[in-house]
């Protein structure tokens, strides 16, 4: 009877062994979403650093900027890495989200585009301006207008202004609103047309040079990496920060990008 017992507990514990371990494995494995092009490609280095560390991180892919954060808190992604505070914020506040950032990627100055206009001083009275049609993106656009002098927005909207709290249009710009992810070919159609990095870096633009403008290194609109709020201490996030956070992935991003996106970390 001492016997049997004896071999049932050694059954019982290697099973018991056998499921820490597998909880472990399933544990190292995490969704990481991702829009493309730039966020995607960072993502790529990020994914070897990762395995290096033990950590297997599948990447998922998005087309826009709305997916990402339903997925991630629907809990169908454990973390994503594509957005600024600003949107992180407007979405968490229009959706309900409970989502966190936990560490930063890089920054992506937004840019002015034109194949209408090879200088600021030729944009005459009434020309059309495409902007993103996205609350902070769209709002980022505004300020970066404002900053060069070419319109004025209502203060009390901080960062995110809409159309709507533009003040002062004294050469009557005519904004058009569109998808974030459609602001490439605005180009052809608009006048002006102010286009988030990751895109324009997508379509072979080079924002440091193709710009009119774009904005300053002291810019709020720093990418995150965002989870789920209760989650941030799980011991996978920490070392999915420490490799976007690492030399590898600044030498990648220095070299790739060529000063069109900087690390913000």
């Amino acid at each position: 009877m001492l016997k049997k017992f004896g071999v049932a507990l050694v059954v019982l514990v290697a099973l018991f062994a056998l499921c820490l371990a597998s909880g472990a494995a399933e544990a190292a494995r995490i969704k990481l979403g991702v829009d493309g092009g730039p966020h995607e490609e960072i993502g790529e280095v990020v994914q070897k650093l990762a395995a290096e560390k033990g950590l297997e991180v599948e990447l998922v892919r998005f087309a826009d900027f709305i997916l990402p954060n339903a997925a991630l808190a629907d809990g169908d992604l454990d973390v994503n890495s594509f957005q600024h505070v600003p949107y992180l914020e407007a979405m968490m506040k229009d959706r309900g989200y409970k989502l966190t950032p936990i560490g930063n990627t890089v920054l992506m100055p937004m840019g002015a585009y034109s194949k209408k206009i090879e200088a600021l001083d030729e944009l005459k009275d009434g020309m059309t301006v495409a902007i993103p049609n996205d609350p902070s993106n769209g709002g980022r656009a505004l300020l970066l207008l404002q900053d060069r002098g070419l319109i004025e927005v209502n203060p009390d909207a901080k960062l995110l202004p809409s159309v709507l709290d533009v003040t002062e249009n004294p050469r009557g710009l005519k904004f058009v609103e569109l998808e974030a992810s459609q602001m490439v070919r605005a180009i052809e159609d608009s006048d002006l047309s102010v286009i988030t990095t990751n895109y324009a870096v997508e379509s072979g633009l080079i924002p440091a040079k193709d710009a009119l403008f774009i904005e300053s290194s002291k810019s709020p609109y720093v990418n995150v990496i965002v989870v789920r709020e209760g989650e941030e201490n799980r011991p996978e996030f920490k070392t999915l920060v420490e490799c976007y956070n690492s030399d590898a992935v600044r030498q990648f991003v220095d070299e790739k990008y060529k000063g069109a996106i900087v690390c913000a970390w």
